[in-house]
Order: C-alpha cells, then structure tokens, then sequence
C-alpha cells in the first residue's frame, strides 16, 4: 500500500476525432473518492499532465451499481431525465470540451470515455462515488485486475459540513445542518436521495479495507489537508505511482467557485428545478452579477454548530480509530472541536 499525504471540465489538450473501435483502450487507475475531498482539484491536475488522459466525462459511475436512476428517488430521476438528452449528445459528438457528471450504463458508452486518448502511459477515471460503492471494487478488479486506485480522504466531519453547503448553493437543500443529519440517520431504505448516502461516504475504514483486498499495494491514499498545503510535493508522489514523469509542473487550476447559498425559498426553489441556468442566460450580461448578489450569498456565513460538530465527532469516532489504525496515520485531528 502506498500512503500519501492529498470544477464543467476542460481539457488543457485538444485530442483528435475519436478513436476506431479496435483502438479503444482502458483506463488504468481510478481516482474513487472520497466526495468533497479535492477530487475536482486533482482530477485537473492529473488531466495537465501530458502523459496522463483523464476520461471525457467525471463522475461516469460505470462501476458503482447503486448509481442508477432506478435507484433513485422521483426527485432525483427527474434531475436525471433533465440531463439525459446533453449526455447522449456529448457522447456522440467529439467530447470536447470534457463534462462534469452524467451517469453511463453501458459499456460501449463506458469505451468512448477514452476514445480520445492519444498514446498517454496512464489513463485515469474519476468517480468518487466509488469509494463509498460495495460493488465497485469487484467490479473493476474483473475488467482491470492490475488498476491503480487513487484515494483522497478529508476529515469525514467537514466533509460533512462541505456536501451539506454544496446542497444549500445548488437548491437541493433548504434546511438546518442538524435536520439534514437526521434525515439521513431516520432514511432506512437504499433509495437514493438529496439525504442518502450522506454520513456514509465517510465511514473510510471498510471502504478503504475493500481496496486494499483487491487491489493491495495498487493503492494510494491521500489526505485532504495535505493536498491543500502542499499540492506540488503530493503531485509528485502521485506521478511516481502512476509512473510518469514526475518533474512536471501543472498549473493551479481554477478553483470551483464556491458554492452560493440561496437568500430566499424561491430562489432555492428555482436552482433545484434546472430553472436557474436558463434564467441567468436571458438576463442582461451586466445586470448578471447585481441580481446575483441579491439573489444569493457565500456559505462563509454559515459554520457549523459546536454541537453538531460533538455529534458527528461522535458518531465517527470508531471508525477513525480503526481508519488510523488500517493506515498507520495518527488521526486525533479530526476527534477535536476546532
């Protein structure tokens, strides 16, 4: 095991026309997780390198069964069914630029994810939710049995604390953090939805321990707050482990902007439905940041209470000892009250 110590989408390469079917390749390693944990970030840097192509589309979630929209709750089939029709074009044009998200079914549509590869030594997938998945690991290891696998982990409670604003920006969620953790703790069915999976994407230790069965010293595991210290000195550690030249320097990609809060219901209402986008486009462009500013707020408004921090400390804190203990790395950090 190797122990490190770790957002549309656009290629810094132009690829030519996609690829004959006889020259399809596979992807050889997986960035698999964890969800709010700079997977984005990474995901940009590894697409710099010119010996690294990172499939067209992130978040495919080819290998993760539990992602399917029969899995999903109405809410989240109609966000789906919204989003089809641009998935089916994307992947019959020339997949340029590259996308964030849109969930493939089948393998030929998983194929051309790589048909613009142009003989780089290392081809990477993206999907984090694989991390969390019990059916991933299996199946990667029967299509690819030697792939690398790409972990990067964040304290499980601001990880948290990240996805529940990430909801509040895109309207998803219009709740106290305390209420949105008792939906997830009172959700008892595998449908999945705004609340579930939630505090399970970071319970890491059995989901660190079904990669490392299968896949043993393939595996590479980062920290959040190391990649976000020290981005080039991890990147190099990256590199080594998927072989290519590790003296290359990417570029700080743009950083997501960070997630807005809705001021009021209506708004909150409006991002939910897909309405928000086609409502910004008609707008006039230099009225645009004025009516943004009215309408929305940065989250940095918004901090976690001691108190559901205590809770989630709590909840989490077996399994960061027993995470420590699988990894070797003193984890006492994220059992404390900041």
């Amino acid at each position: 095991m190797a122990i490190g110590v770790e957002s549309g989408l656009t290629s810094s390469r132009l690829h030519p026309c996609p690829q004959p079917p006889e020259m399809l390749q596979l992807p050889n390693f997986f960035l698999v997780g964890a969800p709010k944990a700079g997977t984005t970030s990474l995901y940009h840097y590894l697409d710099q390198h010119p010996d690294i192509y990172m499939s067209a589309i992130k978040e495919p979630c080819f290998f993760a069964d539990e992602i399917r929209p029969e899995n999903c709750d109405p809410d989240l089939q109609r966000h789906i069914a919204r989003e089809t029709r641009g998935l089916r074009s994307f992947l019959s044009g020339p997949m340029i630029p590259k996308r964030f998200g849109g969930i493939i079914t089948t393998w030929e549509d998983y194929l051309r994810l790589f048909s613009n590869a142009a003989g780089e030594r290392a081809l990477g997938e993206a999907s984090v939710c694989y991390l969390w998945s019990a059916a991933a690991p299996q199946r990667i290891a029967a299509r690819i049995p030697d792939a690398k696998i790409l972990v990067m982990l964040r304290n499980p409670v601001e990880r948290a604390f990240s996805q529940y604003l990430q909801g509040l920006g895109n309207g998803a969620i219009r709740w106290s953090f305390r209420e949105h953790i008792q939906r997830n703790v009172n959700h008892h069915s595998q449908q999945l939805c705004t609340h579930y999976p939630f505090l399970e994407f970071g319970l890491y230790s059995e989901q660190i321990d079904r990669y490392l069965d299968r896949f043993g010293r393939n595996v590479w595991v980062g920290f959040h707050e190391d990649f976000e210290d020290r981005p080039a000195e991890i990147l190099q550690h990256i590199f080594r482990f998927l072989e290519v030249d590790p003296a290359f320097c990417s570029a700080r990609p743009r950083r997501d902007q960070e997630a807005q809060v809705p001021r009021f219901p209506a708004v909150a209402r409006l991002k939910h439905s897909g309405l928000w986008q086609a409502a910004a486009g008609i707008a006039p462009s230099g009225l645009r940041p004025m009516i943004r500013r009215a309408l929305v707020r940065q989250p940095g408004k918004t901090h976690m209470d001691a108190a559901d921090r205590q809770l989630l400390i709590d909840y989490y804190r077996d399994d960061i000892r027993k995470l420590a203990g699988i990894l070797g790395r003193n984890l006492d950090s994220w059992l404390q009250q900041k």
